[in-house]
């Protein structure tokens, strides 16, 4: 069951980068990730509310919301803290980037989570896993060159800096998740952590953003944000509830959730006009190849 949600979760977030990018043409960053925010925890502050007053609304469905003492928001703090900062690096280099050029980089951040889970967890991949990994970063070296023809060097482009910084963050968050979802309801994580985000964005977009917004990029609304929180949230819910499984393990969930680029890939060659997509096409060969690796060695 597992993996079935990893892969469920894959395919949302494909469509979350999709409606990210769309949502970042020509718009001011900050104020887009405070509304992403906002939408993510209006989604889910039925649950809460539930649970403060006693109501029960959601007491017969998965939906349910467990009360949490002291140490269990404190932990989700620091997970909001944790995925927030890898958004507003990501959401950089998305706006700046090629979709067809973040997907694959993303793509190869379980490598990360890997050696994190096998220093911290104890896990060990069979073989089968280890050439899936393998692939990954092989896709990134030839992503590395192939990304040239468009003017992105891989050691001088800030942009990349942002993607990477985003992908460090995000492994670090899918260890954390591991952690966390071993002691903490995956609902109660859900929807506590995108309320602590939505004020931290507040007092970001308020601090930073607002005094600043007639000398840079200007806010303008566009429907591909709310899109934005509501694939998101189904995505980290699915991928939370695959963790709460004492079956799953983190390198394998995060590998496969990095299938996202499937989705992703196709959109920025059909609706964003991308190009140079045949040698990127090379680099999602190796990491669709990489995926059934992960599968069969999961099996």
């Amino acid at each position: 069951m597992w993996l079935l949600l990893a892969f469920t979760s894959a395919l949302l977030l494909g469509l979350y980068d999709v409606a990210k990018k769309q949502a970042l043409r020509d718009n001011a960053v900050l104020p887009v990730l405070l509304l992403n925010t906002l939408f993510s925890s209006l989604l889910f502050l039925p649950t809460i509310l539930s649970t403060a007053g006693g109501w029960g609304w959601f007491d017969a469905t998965p939906l349910r919301c467990p009360a949490g003492d002291l140490h269990a928001h404190l932990l989700v703090v620091l997970k909001s803290c944790i995925v927030l900062s890898s958004w507003v690096f990501g959401y950089f280099g998305i706006k700046h980037l090629p979709l067809t050029i973040v997907g694959p980089i993303n793509a190869t951040r379980p490598v990360m989570t890997l050696v994190g889970a096998m220093l911290i967890f104890g896990e060990r991949l069979n073989g089968y896993q280890w050439v899936g990994v393998v692939l990954a970063i092989g896709s990134l070296f030839l992503l590395s060159r192939s990304s040239r023809r468009e003017g992105v060097d891989f050691r001088h482009d800030v942009w990349i800096y942002c993607i990477a910084a985003a992908a460090v963050l995000g492994a670090a968050s899918g260890l954390y998740d591991k952690f966390i979802t071993r002691r903490l309801d995956p609902v109660f994580v859900q929807s506590w952590y995108t309320f602590y985000q939505f004020w931290m964005m507040s007092a970001a977009v308020l601090l930073i953003w607002w005094p600043r917004r007639r000398r840079t990029t200007p806010f303008h609304w566009s429907w591909a944000i709310p899109f934005i929180s509501l694939f998101l949230s189904a995505a980290d819910l699915c991928y939370l509830y695959a963790l709460s499984d004492s079956e799953a393990m983190i390198s394998v969930v995060s590998m496969i959730r990095r299938g996202s680029v499937v989705v992703s890939f196709g959109f920025g060659a059909l609706l964003f006009r991308e190009r140079n997509l045949r040698a990127k096409a090379i680099d999602l060969a190796l990491i669709l190849v990489g995926m059934v690796f992960l599968w069969i060695g999961s099996r």
